[in-house]
């Protein structure tokens, strides 16, 4: 039988450090939503860390899709939800319902207006409090926060025009447009940043029939 499973060496980098700020910010229940959850290892480990939460996770790639179900598969957690197809840039996301959204190295790989987008859905999708985490290298106040950032950021364009690392503050008042504001900027190992956005207004209720 063929396997499915792809691996990021990253994912095993960085998942025992993001986890203990995923402890303190997430809520204690209920549903997470995993923005391009990629390969699909992040969903498991933090799924078999937090049993108290159902995780979701998503993706806009069918190749990642078959991945994380693989990797779902395998542990066979009964808080791991099969894989959702969600496309930020479509904007029509397939849950409308969600206590958290996490989107772990998702906008410095997706073109800008993907960050506007994730924020309309999550807008949608959590309740007054909602969290909204964010993982990846960012620039702060105009420059990059070290030079393997800014070697980074040419080697995103050079795979992408429309990839960067982006700018916190723009990131920032994107979120604040749609009544996010961001409580916590947390430095994490390899120059990278976890922000925490809170939702300041109830969720947006769309008519019947209506996904938004």
């Amino acid at each position: 039988m063929t396997d499915r499973r792809k691996f990021a060496p990253a994912t095993a980098r960085n998942r025992d450090f993001i986890l203990p700020v995923l402890q303190r910010v997430l809520p204690a229940a209920g549903t997470v939503l995993e923005v391009g959850s990629g390969t699909g290892e992040h969903a498991v480990h933090f799924a078999r860390h937090l049993p108290a939460l159902r995780w979701q996770p998503s993706d806009g790639d069918p190749a990642a899709l078959q991945s994380i179900a693989a990797w779902a598969a395998e542990a066979a957690l009964p808080n791991l939800n099969e894989p959702l197809l969600l496309d930020l840039a479509t904007e029509t996301w397939p849950m409308i319902c969600a206590d958290a959204v996490v989107a772990i190295n998702v906008l410095h790989y997706s073109p800008w207006p993907t960050t506007a987008a994730l924020f309309r859905g999550a807008a949608a999708a959590l309740p007054a409090g909602g969290v909204v985490y964010c993982y990846g290298p960012y620039r702060r106040h105009g420059s990059h926060t070290a030079p393997s950032n800014a070697d980074f950021d040419d080697w995103l364009r050079g795979v992408d025009p429309r990839f960067a690392v982006r700018d916190l503050e723009a990131v920032e008042a994107e979120a604040a447009q749609q009544g996010f504001r961001l409580e916590e900027i947390i430095d994490m190992p390899a120059n990278n940043f976890s922000l925490v956005f809170r939702r300041n207004r109830a969720r947006i209720n769309f008519p019947a029939g209506d996904s938004g």
